[in-house]
């Protein structure tokens, strides 16, 4: 049986957070796991990523309090730069056991636009990966 200790969890300041904290937050309780709450500025100038780094982090401490609250060792993780390229090297550099995000489900024109970090992300993970499909 894997006993994940360390569990790194995306965070991109949506709705999607919450769902996929609905379903770290019990199995990081359960096994005594501490949270790293990660969440990557993708920005295109330094004011710019002053701006979100200082959003995100208010999002990011709302939740780290939340999970500590409920008992959980929870830490805030902010990153810049583009998020498969800073997830991976975060996973890379310390030793995560278990990597949690939550896949946005877009339709066809959004994966077109936009990409897919969750997709890119299962084919050079190194680590197990919990992926949660948005609630609709």
């Amino acid at each position: 049986m894997f006993v994940y200790k360390n569990i790194l969890v995306a965070i991109d300041c949506s709705e999607v957070d919450t769902n996929i904290l609905n379903h770290v937050s019990p199995l990081a309780l359960k096994l005594g796991a501490t949270v790293h709450l990660l969440h990557v500025v993708h920005s295109h100038t330094l004011d710019q990523d002053r701006c979100l780094r200082e959003q995100s982090l208010s999002i990011l401490n709302g939740h780290c309090r939340k999970l500590q609250e409920d008992g959980i060792d929870a830490h805030v993780l902010i990153r810049s730069g583009e998020p498969e390229i800073e997830i991976l090297n975060e996973i890379d550099e310390h030793p995560y056991d278990l990597f949690a995000m939550a896949a946005h489900g877009h339709r066809l024109p959004g994966r077109i636009m936009f990409g897919s970090v969750s997709r890119s992300l299962r084919e050079k993970i190194t680590i197990p990966l919990l992926l949660i499909k948005r609630e609709q």
